[in-house]
């Protein structure tokens, strides 16, 4: 374990970063709830519009069906699941992979936890293109997939090569920027909920690394 002061500047570090993505959040949320007319707006102008292009494509509104399904929180944790066990078990890797799934267990429970303090409403959308049970903010399919992209990355980073490095990092941005774009296209989602999703997501698991990183006794960087 490292000492003292080490460790104290890693947990201010955590709650620096922490507290930088989810104060707007918050803000957001108190938007939304109070319905502010320039938030409300916009998001609507936004969901109709993208609405009306996914009606027009219906090639695209199955590719997001079938996204919106696999990328549900279920699969993404348990893939997320068999990956911490793998690096557990094939590399040793034992203390990194236990704060890899904890994180992603803490996140799942924090975004549930934040939809039911908002109690946002769905977005009423004219012929339908998707049916999603729960409140709206923020998007669970965001933020559950900011923090399991953001998390499994920083869990790999020891085992990665050059390349890895970089393809990595864009395999899990892109996912997770898509998971978003399917939220807002299939109108299950308004874009502040899906904008909100990724700051918690990526707020949890950034400050939970910071944290950790602080505690361990061989630099998480440096782990092999």
């Amino acid at each position: 374990m490292r000492p003292l002061p080490l460790r104290r500047r890693a947990l201010l570090r955590a709650a620096v970063f922490g507290v930088a993505l989810t104060v707007p959040v918050a803000v957001l949320a108190y938007l939304v709830r109070a319905q502010v007319g320039g938030v409300v707006r916009l998001d609507e102008l936004v969901n109709v519009a993208a609405t009306a292009y996914t009606r027009e494509h219906p090639d695209l509104q199955q590719a997001l069906l079938v996204w919106q399904e696999l990328f549900q929180a279920r699969w993404v944790n348990l893939a997320a699941t068999l990956v911490c066990v793998w690096v557990w078990r094939r590399h040793g890797l034992t203390t990194r992979a236990l704060w890899a799934f904890l994180t992603i267990m803490a996140a799942w429970a924090v975004q549930l936890g934040a939809k039911g303090l908002v109690q946002r409403a769905r977005p009423v959308v004219e012929d339908a293109l998707a049916h999603a049970p729960g409140s709206s903010f923020p998007s669970g399919h965001a933020a559950n997939t900011a923090a399991v992209a953001l998390t499994l990355t920083l869990l790999l980073w020891p085992l990665l090569g050059r390349r890895g490095r970089v393809v990595v990092p864009v395999v899990a941005a892109t996912a997770t920027l898509l998971t978003g774009l399917d939220r807002v296209l299939l109108g299950v989602h308004y874009p502040s909920d899906v904008v909100a999703g990724f700051a918690l997501g990526t707020a949890l698991a950034g400050a939970s690394y910071l944290g950790y990183s602080g505690w361990s006794v061989t630099p998480p960087d440096q782990e092999t």
